[in-house]
């Protein structure tokens, strides 16, 4: 090789760099690929169905409500609270009822649904022996027609055979305006005599509050409490302290 051909070959590996550098530069930019975003999935709306059987009952007697929801993370009845999604449940109202349930969704979304119970009242009953005109009558007459009230242990909220019990009396107490009761608070044997009377107390005013609630004069009503003081069973027994738990109604002479 000459000399003028060593001269020669640096400049045309420079040159030829050169070449390479500046097509590398206006090389085109790669596109980068669109951006996925997931579907927004709605939550699916709920659905609920609310039965009752039967829809119409005598005071006193039961009804089974049965409910039915999809799609709902909540669920609630009046006068029931929260329940679950799907339930039954047996009531015992005291009056004509409307039942209505709400469920919702995990969005807020709502539904409801209603069903309607019917209580019929049976008519006050009639006296027996002529005590149609209003007058105290006899304690066995009055007794027949007005029953006691019965409670649970350690308990002075009225039961559903105890407001039916009630609800009868307060008829009865009504269609004879010159009555006037006397409701004694009793327990069973267990506990201490003060506690017992404390709860003989509160077991009468329950009753007398159903009385007035229904439509009877408070001023014809009084209450006092024997406690365990006078016991109608003495066996020991849950059957005979039953019978103890309870507010006995009387005429007040």
């Amino acid at each position: 090789m000459n000399a003028m051909h060593r001269k020669l070959l640096p400049f045309a590996a420079i040159t030829l760099c050169g070449l390479v550098f500046t097509t590398g530069c206006h090389k085109k930019d790669s596109v980068p690929p669109p951006t996925a975003y997931a579907p927004t999935v709605e939550s699916p709306a709920p659905t609920a169905t609310l039965t009752a059987d039967p829809l119409a009952i005598e005071l006193g007697q039961s009804v089974v409500l049965n409910w039915r929801t999809t799609n709902a993370t909540s669920v609630s009845i009046d006068g029931l609270g929260p329940v679950v999604p799907n339930g039954t449940q047996t009531v015992s109202p005291a009056n004509s009822t409307n039942f209505h349930l709400v469920a919702k969704n995990d969005a807020g979304a709502t539904v409801e649904a209603n069903v309607r119970v019917t209580v019929r009242t049976a008519a006050p009953p009639t006296a027996v022996g002529g005590d149609d005109n209003g007058t105290m009558g006899s304690d066995a007459i009055f007794h027949q027609n007005v029953q006691d009230a019965f409670f649970d242990y350690d308990s002075y909220e009225l039961r559903p055979d105890a407001v039916a019990a009630t609800a009868h009396a307060a008829a009865y107490i009504i269609a004879h305006p010159a009555i006037r009761v006397l409701i004694g608070g009793y327990s069973d044997e267990r506990g201490s005599a003060e506690y017992n009377l404390a709860l003989g107390e509160n077991r009468a005013n329950a009753a007398r509050t159903a009385l007035v609630n229904a439509g009877v004069a408070p001023n014809r009503v009084r209450i006092v409490s024997y406690g365990k003081e006078k016991q109608f069973c003495t066996e020991e027994s849950e059957s005979c302290w039953q019978q103890n738990r309870r507010a006995q109604f009387s005429l007040d002479r």
